[in-house]
């Protein structure tokens, strides 16, 4: 738990899917979907396509499980990204002697979902103020990192921090570096949650942080911020 200064909330403009096919298997555990609010309407002339954001907060299953469930993002695929060892292995990584961290790459549609609000997302889903340290996970794999595609994303990851500062007391260690290379990662860390629901490591970890994900949102103003993270 960190205690903030002020309570971080999820952007308002940001919409969360209905549960589909095995995600409808989550209700059987207790969980729920964060509330659905209206999209705004983006008022960028001729933006791509779709972009990418890199991210890394922790395991990457837990990152995943809840940018998968933002709409506009299209895809999240869980890799490896920061170090220096080629095409490394889970177990590779796991050593912390490749550099790099574990980190989720999400395509999303700019204009449904923006850069500015998948970082919003992103300091509230871990906790950025824990150096190479995510609850129970440790090591520098584990690293709170932003890797910009673009000077376009470096600026708004200096801003999104600054401003992500003013809710937490201690210092936010995350580290905004470019990105030179992203691996996924194997293919059974895709869809992990997705997948195994009833994994123990999803039930004591990740179910418990769309909870506190929920609580947070439904938060008045004016409360300390003590549930955005594990």
């Amino acid at each position: 738990m960190v205690s903030g200064k002020r309570p971080m909330r999820p952007p308002t403009a940001i919409r969360f899917r209905r549960p589909t096919g095995r995600a409808l298997a989550l209700a059987a555990v207790g969980l729920a979907l964060l509330p659905v609010t209206l999209m705004s309407q983006e008022k960028h002339p001729s933006p791509p396509a779709t972009e990418k954001a890199t991210l890394g907060g922790g395991c990457f299953w837990c990152l995943e499980a809840v940018f998968e469930r933002l709409d506009g993002v299209l895809a999240v695929t869980s890799g490896y990204a920061g170090g220096h060892t080629p095409h490394p292995t889970y177990k590779q990584v796991c050593t912390g002697e490749t550099g790099h961290a574990e980190v989720v790459q999400i395509e999303f549609d700019p204009r449904r979902i923006s850069y500015d609000q998948l970082l919003e997302v992103f300091w509230l889903a871990h906790d950025p103020t824990s150096l190479n340290r995510q609850g129970a996970d440790v090591g520098t794999q584990y690293r709170s990192i932003i890797l910009y595609h673009d000077e376009a994303q470096r600026k708004a990851a200096e801003r999104s921090k600054a401003e992500a500062q003013k809710h937490f007391s201690r210092p936010i260690v995350t580290k905004i570096v470019p990105l030179k290379a992203f691996y996924p990662a194997e293919n059974y860390h895709q869809d992990f949650f997705r997948n195994n629901p009833s994994q123990p490591y999803c039930q004591a970890v990740i179910a418990p942080k769309l909870k506190k994900l929920e609580h947070l949102w439904k938060q008045p103003a004016g409360k300390p911020d003590t549930a955005a993270t594990e």
